[in-house]
């Protein structure tokens, strides 16, 4: 029988690559930005105006001139599409109130006409974008807490259930790292910002990369009074081979569909599935390959500072 929880040193190996270097992104993503993501006004709070002009006139150095004029002289300003088409994306720091909007509005239609049919504005105080913050942590810190207990109760009759709780916990933090990596990444490259549909794909991994952790940890506990007297590393790895072929194939109907939308969707949802690709890629290979393999290592006592006695006595016998 193929063994792939003999291998499972490679496996650790190979997320540490991806992982390190990911929270070394980030570390310089603070340094250099102030954040580990680029923030939408979502969690920082500010105004954001979608423009479009119908003659030429307005410049990314008069529309400036314009918003300093109403406090705010670090506004960013991009030109949309071709430069033919007159359209300017505005992300401004402060939020701006519904008078001031009309002032504003008033100042930049004296550049130019503005269509006012695609005139866009969303504003986001700031102590909401602090809220909305808080709110993302603790639901990240909630959910690993119900899986946990979920996991250690439903597991109960299993020897050491609850190991296999933190093992799950470990492979959803495993996603989250690799997904914000990435997200970090595609900020500092292509300018990407996390908002609220980040969280919402984020939470969406989780759920799922638990989901398919489990239906891995249920057929070990199946497993386990059917083959006793057999080693636990071998139990492990018939669960594996055992569910495998369902779990790849309910992830690869979803890859391609996903992958579709890259293609073919629209720009305003395609960061969202992207982060969503990447998160569920991650998620299948956690389950399998970090989750599952966890188990084993606790269990022979390869894991530092835990399970130390059975260490030592495995020391001792060999």
């Amino acid at each position: 029988m193929f063994s792939m929880v003999q291998k499972r040193r490679w496996f650790y190996l190979f997320s540490a690559a991806v992982i390190i270097p990911g929270l070394l992104i980030m570390i310089y993503s603070l340094f250099t930005t102030g954040k580990l993501f680029r923030l939408s006004i979502d969690f920082e709070g500010g105004s954001i105006y979608e423009l479009k002009f119908t003659a030429p006139g307005a410049t990314e150095s008069n529309i400036r001139d314009v918003f300093a004029g109403f406090g705010d002289d670090s506004v960013i300003i991009q030109q949309i599409g071709d430069p033919g088409s007159y359209r300017w994306s505005v992300r401004s720091s402060l939020a701006f109130d519904e008078n001031q909007t009309q002032q504003i509005t008033d100042a930049l239609n004296q550049l130019a006409p503005l269509d006012r049919n695609s005139f866009l504005q969303e504003t986001v105080s700031a102590t909401i974008g602090q809220e909305v913050t808080r709110a993302a942590l603790a639901a990240v810190g909630v959910v690993a807490v119900i899986i946990t207990g979920f996991i250690v109760i439903a597991f109960r009759q299993v020897p050491n259930a609850f190991r296999y709780g933190v093992c799950a916990v470990a492979a959803m933090i495993h996603d989250v790292l690799v997904v914000s990596a990435v997200t970090s990444l595609l900020g500092l490259l292509f300018g990407w910002e996390v908002d609220a549909l980040f969280l919402t794909a984020v939470l969406t991994v989780v759920g799922y990369s638990v989901q398919d952790t489990i239906v891995l940890f249920d057929r070990i506990r199946e497993n386990i009074p059917k083959h006793l007297g057999e080693p636990y590393e071998t139990i492990v790895n018939r669960s594996i081979l055992e569910t495998i072929h369902r779990s790849l194939a309910t992830q690869l109907n979803a890859f391609f569909i996903m992958i579709a939308i890259l293609l073919f969707g629209g720009e305003s949802i395609k960061q969202f599935i992207a982060i969503m690709f990447v998160g569920l890629l991650t998620g299948t290979y956690s389950s399998i390959f970090i989750a599952v393999p966890l188990l084993v290592s606790w269990e022979k006592g390869e894991i530092p500072f835990v399970n130390r006695n059975k260490a030592l006595s495995a020391t001792a016998e060999a």
